[in-house]
């Protein structure tokens, strides 16, 4: 089923919306498809991935990655997880969208939401992905004014959760092709856009929520997953390399941005945005 892309009013990209949906989730489906139709947003669902339902091993998972580099042991919920935004990605590439935007199920939206996707798609000079929720609640640095009280904003920390954000064409390659084999949690792996070229921008403050009365369907079975102290002699070295490419890639955007922008670059050391 091709999705119906929504025409934004300003900037004329094409965005369609995708959300991704468990068969076994009819209350979400329910939940988002009136949240969406109060956003004036048609939307084309992905059936999302049963990683319980997956004879492994399979192609599209590194069991031995995932153990060296996330300290995990195999879990399909998190594998069912990822493999659902890489579904997205692909239909999203079939479609004649610009740019999609991707919903998991338990997501709410501000009042001008659509508005406020249409200013940032003014911009996509600064960015591949454009991230609307998160988990975390680091700074965020303000790189370039939207109006209205909206910016965008880079990050120089991780940020975890995938609740919703939005791709252009080359995000959407990258998530389809490059990140598989799967080798980290979806929301970590998509946090390293830095390392291949592309650009990521949070929208601050952030227009969506995954804030939910829904119970989890992931959470719950990290702890269970999680290997021996011993194990992460491999997994903290990688994780501190990541942060401090992560820093130094950002930062380097972020001054350039500011620079294009005439904001204070001296603000990078002094005054981010908390969330």
């Amino acid at each position: 089923m091709q999705p119906e892309p929504v025409v934004l009013p300003v900037s004329q990209a094409r965005l369609a919306v995708f959300l991704i949906n468990m068969d076994r989730a009819p209350d979400r489906l329910a939940a988002m498809r009136d949240k969406l139709a109060r956003a004036d947003l048609p939307f084309c669902r992905i059936v999302g991935v049963d990683g319980r339902a997956l004879t492994y091993p399979i192609p599209e998972f590194s069991e031995r990655g995932y153990r060296l580099l996330h300290g995990r042991r195999t879990s399909p919920a998190e594998i069912g997880c990822y493999l659902s935004h890489v579904a997205a990605a692909r239909a999203f590439l079939e479609s004649d969208a610009d740019l999609a935007l991707i919903l998991e199920d338990d997501v709410s939206f501000q009042p001008d939401f659509l508005d406020t996707l249409d200013r940032a798609a003014m911009h996509r000079d600064l960015w591949n992905l454009l991230r609307l929720t998160t988990v975390n609640r680091g700074r965020r640095f303000r790189a370039r004014d939207l109006g209205k009280g909206w910016s965008l904003a880079i990050t120089l920390t991780r940020e975890k959760g995938a609740g919703a954000y939005v791709i252009d064409r080359r995000a959407a390659e990258w998530i389809a092709t490059d990140l598989l084999p799967m080798r980290l949690a979806f929301d970590i792996a998509f946090d390293l856009e830095y390392l291949s070229g592309l650009r990521a921008c949070f929208v601050h403050p952030l227009p969506a929520s995954q804030v939910s009365d829904h119970p989890t369907q992931i959470q719950d079975t990290r702890l269970a997953c999680k290997l021996p102290r011993w194990r992460y002699a491999t997994v903290l070295p990688y994780r501190a390399w990541l942060e401090l490419s992560r820093v130094a890639c950002r930062g380097v955007r972020l001054v350039a941005a500011r620079r294009g922008s005439g904001l204070d670059a001296a603000e990078l050391s002094g005054r981010g945005q908390q969330a």
